[in-house]
């Protein structure tokens, strides 16, 4: 079977699974040097395609760098997603084998895969609970993009996927929970609790929990309280610029129509004088 859009012409290699919505495939593109692999999603049903279309163009995640095409093929629509050999993270972890930091810097590595994903949240909720996290040798986390779309919630948004993304967290941490880890009982209690809401906060807390062990320079903490407060700096940056704009606007339009530094003496020189008597005498 072949899938062809303007720039790619898809060879199945492999079928992955058969759906009453959706298709996956392992696809080569014949047009490229090597021929580089594809997973490919082939959509039937029109509702989906149109959910689907809506998602990534009205999302701020638009996939970008992981959606490698998009097109459609007949009746059908073909989502083209890169390929990579699968190391799954539950069959390539073995959290006995690793020292706590190690265990850590996989739960740091799993959260900004999600991050940089790109991915809309309902299909990042599929592939999280879809077991398409993989663990690579130099422990770094990436995503495979096998999935069902018949499973997916339009209405699923971070805060579920943070839950799922916790969750497996603690299954990493829990080799260490006879360690007293905290960064196992911190992240234990608050998913307890539905705690976390984003994944910039679980982030937050796997970094700080990872590092309260030992000595964080001043570099690091500066970092981590940027990453923190990141929105929160950028709102009073913007309203800053906002209000040195009106103030350059009026500086315009005072030596415009009243010429000179009008703006400074009517400002600075108000007081001087109160009815006929001079402040300065």
């Amino acid at each position: 079977m072949i899938y062809e859009s303007d720039r790619m012409k898809l060879l199945t290699v492999s079928t992955r699974s058969i759906g009453e919505v959706s298709d996956c495939y392992i696809c080569r593109d014949v047009n490229s040097p090597g021929g580089i692999m594809y997973t490919v999603i082939v959509v039937h049903e029109h509702e989906v395609v149109r959910r689907i279309l809506e998602m990534f163009k009205m999302s701020d995640r638009t996939g970008e760098g992981v959606l490698v095409d998009n097109f459609a093929d007949g009746e059908n629509q073909v989502l083209v997603f890169p390929y990579h050999r699968e190391r799954p993270l539950k069959d390539f972890y073995s959290g006995d084998s690793l020292t706590l930091a190690q265990c850590e810097e996989i739960c740091t590595n799993t959260i900004l895969a999600c991050i940089t994903s790109d991915l809309p949240y309902p299909i990042l909720y599929l592939l999280l609970n879809g077991g398409q996290l993989n663990l690579a040798s130099d422990r770094s986390v990436f995503f495979s993009y096998e999935m069902d779309l018949a499973d997916m919630d339009p209405e699923i948004g971070e805060s579920e996927c943070t839950d799922v993304c916790a969750r497996i967290l603690l299954d990493i941490l829990e080799p260490k929970a006879s360690q007293k880890a905290t960064s196992y009982y911190l992240l234990s209690k608050k998913t307890a609790n539905g705690s976390y809401d984003r994944f910039t906060d679980l982030y937050r807390d796997i970094t700080i929990a990872a590092t309260s062990s030992e000595k964080v320079s001043i570099f690091k903490r500066i970092k981590i309280w940027f990453r923190r407060y990141t929105d929160n700096i950028i709102g009073v940056l913007f309203w800053l610029s906002i209000i040195l704009g009106l103030i350059a606007l009026s500086l315009l339009v005072s030596r415009l129509f009243l010429g000179g530094n009008s703006w400074f003496r009517l400002l600075f020189n108000t007081f001087k004088t109160i009815g006929t008597e001079s402040l300065l005498q």
